[in-house]
């Protein structure tokens, strides 16, 4: 997972305002420290009580830890802000909204190395299935790397976008894997005044690095009932400032209120106590049915709800293969009992080859959180593994215009502008992931069921389209987005699609009300979109559809003549006229106007050393989807370097052309709707 020294490298970098102070008009740049690579932050709380970290790791302190002296919090710090969601008609009759809810232990990488700002491969986790996860837990942690981890930029702003919160991690360890009791005892020490300081410094931690909370892991055996009282005390301090910052914490059921390490498997007496003072609680996977049933009854005896249990579901090892007692968990015929914990779901990648490609990892992810059917409108009632699909409600964030989507997963075999490739390196940053859609995927036809899945063989931006493919048969809607979706007389949408193999008429599928039931067909009114494919480039036809064609792909505007309303549900419907059909989406769009995005400024290098360079500036005003990177080459084309969603920047290994004295880079903000901002420049003087 260590970044390379390569210049098309995409990076995510996070800024805090107190770090990059707006740059004087006319001020010079100015390089003030060596560039070095900037990773996902680590602490461990205190001392070094004996030993010392693993070869190559730095000791950090989060006891001495402050937002100034933090030389990567503007390559950390998150840039979207937490989504609001709601929750459509259910897919199907068996997904329930207000019941069992989902959290996910993820690790994305190591806990020291782990990039700021993605790498230069395609090979990575990139969860796009955020519409069944409530929290998401930035897994990690060793008594050699560091034990309290802050989520990096990239995966908070993915996850913000689809309204999912992600904790910080804080791992101390069991001593047969190198934890040491006095970690735990500077963890929870107390001032002079009887507060804990380093519960002040994690809230402080979380918001200037912009995630939502802390997961309390407390393995570390050895204590006693003065240590429990403790780390209690600690638990009720950090909730209270937690909560006043919109930060939340939960517990995972390994320390008794006693000080000792004893995982219980259920909510009872000797964990009740921390479960009160934290917002949620991670029940080991020593669970049995029993013991979640007694646990649900006793949260709401205690008038907390019982979805506030996590019963852990370890799929490290088998992930959609693991032997799991659903009905103890998600019934089927009866309310859930307890909410579902999934300790390493990135098993979907883990568990492939090697040579494993972006394709198959997410026909793996899909089967994982969808089912065997691959559609959560029709799941498979046969199928061992029940998917998250089959029991929990899918929730959505598409409820303000503009809105735009190219489908980009966050990473990539390629990078691709307006249908060309701009960089052939593969890449990953889930920073630059797009609101993806959340029914994965419903395909409603009388006929054969064509295959939909991203591919990643080309696309209109980002590194990846939609592609449907198969013989379509009989008329077949492809289900995209629930949405909340004011129309007003101006609203049109956009699509951008290119057909590569048969024929097919294409119609936007647009519904305005709810399904009569879960699982229903949405009222779709169906708006022609290609009928009009051989028109002229830019001619506005009498019902108003307006295309353009660029590197083969062609964008139509459609107005909603006749609708109003609300936007509920929004997809294509695809007839063939000569088939077998394969068909590309490669963007979505619903929109009343297009504006340009205000540019940043002040762009400076901070650092440099040789060709490696950090580059900062001032955000641009308005919202800003991303900025992206070109460098500026003596025979006048551009060169795409990266994007990233934060407001800093870390170039590596790069080299003058020839004959160049000085090397220049632009910086342009880009909106939602993908339209770009004037240049802000900068020269590094060779």
């Amino acid at each position: 997972m260590n970044p390379t020294r390569r210049t098309v490298l995409l990076a995510g970098a996070g800024a805090a305002a107190a770090l990059l102070p707006p740059l004087p008009a006319g001020a010079a740049p100015k390089a003030e420290a060596a560039a070095t690579p900037p990773y996902a932050s680590y602490w461990y709380p205190d001392s070094l009580p004996s030993g010392s970290p693993g070869s190559g790791i730095t000791w950090r302190s989060l006891k001495s830890w402050t937002a100034a002296g933090d030389a990567d919090l503007a390559f950390n710090a998150a840039s979207v802000p937490l989504a609001p969601r709601f929750t459509p008609t259910p897919a199907n009759s068996t997904a329930r909204s207000g019941q069992a809810r989902i959290q996910s232990l993820v690790s994305f990488g190591p806990t020291a190395g782990n990039p700021s700002q993605g790498s230069a491969t395609a090979d990575y986790y990139a969860l796009t299935h955020w519409a069944y996860v409530d929290e998401l837990v930035f897994w990690g942690g060793s008594s050699g790397e560091g034990l309290i981890l802050a989520p990096n930029a990239p995966i908070v702003d993915a996850a913000h976008r689809h309204g999912v919160p992600v904790l910080g991690n804080i791992f101390l360890p069991p001593t047969a894997y190198g934890g040491q009791l006095q970690w735990t005892r500077d963890l929870v020490q107390k001032d002079s005044s009887g507060h804990y300081p380093l519960a002040a410094q994690l809230v402080a931690v979380a918001a200037a690095y912009g995630f939502d909370g802390w997961f309390v892991n407390a393995e570390t055996s050895g204590g006693n009932a003065a240590l429990g009282a403790d780390m209690l005390g600690f638990v009720k301090e950090l909730k209270s400032l937690a909560a006043a910052r919109g930060q939340r914490v939960t517990w995972y059921d390994a320390m008794t209120v006693n000080g000792t390490v004893s995982w219980q498997g259920a909510l009872n007496s000797q964990n009740q106590a921390f479960f009160q003072a934290a917002d949620d609680m991670f029940v080991d996977f020593r669970w049995s049915a029993s013991t979640l049933a007694s646990s649900g009854t006793k949260a709401d005896q205690l008038g907390r709800s019982r979805y506030e249990l996590w019963a852990g579901v370890d799929v490290e090892s088998n992930g959609s293969n693991t032997s799991v007692s659903w009905d103890a968990i998600v019934p089927s015929s009866k309310a859930h009992v307890t909410s579902i914990g999934f300790y390493r779901p990135e098993w979907t990648r883990n568990h492939l080859p090697a040579s494993r490609t972006p394709g198959d990892f997410h026909a793996a992810d899909d089967r994982f959180w969808t089912g065997r059917s691959l559609d959560p409108s029709r799941p498979d009632a046969s199928d061992p593994w029940r998917a998250p699909a089959v029991s929990v409600a899918d929730r959505s964030t598409v409820s303000g215009v503009p809105f735009a989507s190219v489908f980009n997963t966050g990473h990539g075999l390629r990078w691709y502008e307006d249908g060309a490739v701009t960089s052939d390196v593969p890449w990953n940053h889930l920073g630059l992931q797009d609101r993806l859609p959340s029914r994965r995927w419903v395909v409603r036809t009388d006929g054969e069921r064509p295959a939909v899945a991203f591919d990643f063989a080309d696309a209109w931006r980002g590194g990846s389209s939609v592609l449907v493919d198969g013989e379509l048969d009989e008329p077949t809607t492809v289900e995209l987005y629930a949405t909340r979706l004011p129309i007003t007389v101006d609203t049109v949408v956009e699509l951008t699609h290119r057909t590569d193999a048969g024929a097919v008429n294409v119609e936007l599928a647009v519904a305005t009300a709810e399904p009569s039931a879960p699982g229903a067909t949405p009222p779709y009114t169906y708006l022609p979109v290609n009928s009009v494919n051989k028109r002229r480039r830019g001619v506005r036809a009498h019902d108003g559809v307006v295309v353009n064609s660029v590197n083969g792909w062609q964008t139509v505007t459609v107005p909603l003549t006749g609708l109003s309303g609300t936007v509920h549900a929004i997809g294509v419907r695809l007839t063939a006229t000569d088939g077998p059909v394969k068909w590309r989406l490669g963007g979505l769009a619903v929109r009343e106007t297009v504006g340009t995005p205000a540019a940043p400024s002040g762009l400076r290098i901070t650092a440099a050393s040789g060709g490696d360079l950090r580059l900062a500036w001032n955000p641009a005003p308005g919202d800003v989807r991303h900025y992206t990177l070109h460098r500026l080459l003596p025979d006048g084309t551009r060169r795409f370097l990266g994007a990233t969603g934060q407001r800093a920047y870390f170039l590596a290994g790069l080299q003058p052309q020839q004959g160049e004295s000085q090397a220049r880079f632009e910086v342009r903000a880009v909106a939602e709707l993908y339209t770009s901002s004037d240049p802000v420049t900068v020269t590094h003087t060779w």
